[in-house]
């Protein structure tokens, strides 16, 4: 049986798209009964055109011994890589039909639990309004998602390292600021750069260490060496942890700074390593749909 290398040099030549929609129509709604309601096709003009597809291809891409559907892992291929273009292709038809690209469909974007609590709340309601036809669905979580495997249109990453099968735009900075609550002694105006100043600290797991921290104080760069005795997997928990007088805590500005403003956190300093950079980016391999766009221009707009 050819593997999925097969599969994917036979889409780059000789596809034929109206099989695999079907073929996708069927592995999305989990059988070809439930894809013939949903489509109001005959299950058997479906089940054929799968059949054809298979041929074409040579490799078997549903299992249908089974009591319900299940893609072979040529399926699975075949379906993660093409779902997402065959949809684009969809809504660029709608569009040359209704004489201009207006923005439809869902829009799937994931973000980081900060931001995503404290920026995209906004920025959504401003785009469902102005966008109606749009169903806009964004999922705030800190792993690192793979737009393609994960379904995303749009990711939303900080500092992200270069990676040729994304493509996008840096969406604004933000710095990280050392906070503590008001009843915490600051040590700085007597600390020296060269002797670090321990200080019981909150960090977060997968961006905080041991090594002393530089930080840019009223009184010039001062070290800092954090006793990290909490760490959590949030952000927003660091900053609670903090507000509670656990400890400081480098934390971003774009989360911290209403706090600040009320009153409830002090600024001790800035942290002296390069400003934070924030991504939104898309699968390099997908033309950049209209809701897209839509969305990056309301994003932008508001920050």
């Amino acid at each position: 049986m050819a593997g999925s290398g097969q599969v994917v040099s036979y889409m780059e030549h000789n596809m034929d798209l109206a099989a695999l929609a079907d073929f996708n129509l069927v592995a999305a709604h989990g059988g070809f009964g439930l894809a013939s309601r949903a489509a109001r096709r005959p299950k058997a003009t479906l089940s054929r055109k799968v059949t054809e597809l298979e041929a074409h291809l040579g490799v078997r891409l549903i299992d249908r011994g089974s009591r319900t559907l299940r893609l072979t892992p040529e399926g699975r291929a075949l379906h993660e890589r093409t779902q997402g273009p065959l949809a684009e292709i969809g809504e660029a038809e709608q569009a040359v039909a209704s004489g201009a690209s207006v923005p439809s469909g869902t829009l799937r974007v994931s973000a980081p639990i900060v931001l995503a609590h404290v920026l995209l709340p906004r920025v959504a309601a401003d785009f469902v309004q102005a966008y109606p036809q749009v169903a806009l669905e964004i999922v705030a979580e800190d792993r690192k998602v793979d737009p393609v495997e994960d379904n995303y249109d749009l990711v939303i990453r900080i500092n992200p390292n270069p990676d040729e099968r994304l493509v996008g735009r840096r969406i604004l900075h933000d710095e990280r600021l050392l906070v503590a609550s008001p009843d915490r002694p600051n040590p700085f105006p007597t600390a020296t750069e060269d002797a670090p100043v321990t200080v019981a600290a909150v960090g977060h797991i997968a961006t905080s260490g041991d090594a002393p921290w530089r930080i840019r104080t009223d009184h010039g760069v001062r070290l800092l060496g954090p006793d990290m005795r909490l760490r959590f997997s949030s952000f927003l928990m660091v900053q609670d942890a903090v507000l509670a007088g656990a400890g400081v805590a480098l934390m971003p500005k774009l989360l911290a700074r209403q706090n600040i403003a009320t009153g409830k956190l002090i600024v001790w300093g800035i942290d002296d390593g390069p400003k934070v950079e924030i991504w939104a980016l898309q699968n390099s391999r997908r033309l950049s749909s209209s809701k897209i766009r839509a969305f990056l221009e309301v994003l932008t707009s508001l920050v």
